[in-house]
């Protein structure tokens, strides 16, 4: 994994080279800072013009791919016209795309009972907050004070085992949250195909330059199907081996100058 920044001269070698460019990001973490309630994290007035700025631009073409339910995401960005993917891409809108994920949308009634279970069983604990997402819950504990953080992964996993055990819900965790979804193959880098597939069919059989930049491990899924030339995967964060990306952003501020310089090469 090498700092983008290090490499700008092959990078801009490439977008200058682009006929089309398909610039795709997530949105807590990534364009936004990671806070202590997901209401608070607000794309700063910069960004969003910037990411407009980019929009307006005939090479690009932007999309935003967030964990958070598809109409919230989209008020969160606020520009119209371009690609947005919510619930880690289990619903997907954009120009001439519209796409709601048919077994997410089966499993809908199997969520909210489980909201409803984890709201009752959390509730006498405080900095816990339970995101009902439609087709996908999170479970958010960063404000849990650390003496309870286990009494809350108890009742998690107490409430989420048996069903587990059935196959009828999947889990994954984050920076202090835990995802839980359908029982699906299904992720953001199967969002992100459908995306660069009807890009494609749009421009005639023209799939273009592709750029994602992400910070958790929901991204994982997108940065394994890109890599240089088709496209450059960014980590936002500090250099993670671990990592599926190829090159690496440190901050959310440095996803901000990125922006800029990406303005000044189209």
């Amino acid at each position: 994994m090498q700092h983008l920044f290090q490499l700008w001269e092959p990078f801009s070698s490439d977008i200058r080279a682009a006929s089309r460019i398909l610039l795709l990001s997530d949105y807590d973490g990534t364009l936004t800072p990671i806070v202590s309630r997901p209401e608070e994290a607000i794309l700063s007035p910069e960004v969003r013009e910037k990411l407009l700025a980019l929009a307006e631009k005939p090479t690009f073409s932007i999309g935003i791919i967030g964990g958070r339910p598809l109409s919230e995401v989209k008020v969160l960005v606020g520009i119209e016209g371009i690609y947005y993917a919510g619930n880690h891409g289990l619903e997907i809108e954009g120009p001439g795309l519209t796409y709601i994920n048919p077994a997410a949308k089966e499993a809908q009634p199997e969520m909210k009972d489980l909201a409803q279970q984890f709201s009752a069983r959390l509730a006498g604990i405080g900095g816990v907050t339970v995101e009902d997402k439609g087709l996908s819950l999170s479970i958010h504990y960063r404000l849990v004070k650390k003496s309870e953080e286990k009494a809350v992964s108890e009742i998690f996993h107490q409430i989420t085992s048996p069903r587990l055990q059935d196959g009828r819900i999947r889990v994954s965790s984050g920076k202090k949250v835990w995802e839980v979804r359908p029982p699906i193959d299904w992720h953001k880098g199967k969002a992100v195909e459908i995306i660069m597939k009807e890009l494609k069919t749009v421009l005639g059989g023209e799939g273009g330059l592709v750029i994602y930049l992400g910070d958790d491990t929901t991204d994982e899924d997108v940065f394994k199907i890109i890599h240089h030339p088709q496209g450059w995967s960014i980590f936002v964060g500090q250099e993670n081996p671990s990592s599926n990306a190829d090159y690496f952003l440190n901050s959310t501020s440095e996803v901000e100058t990125f922006l800029s310089r990406l303005l000044e090469l189209k």
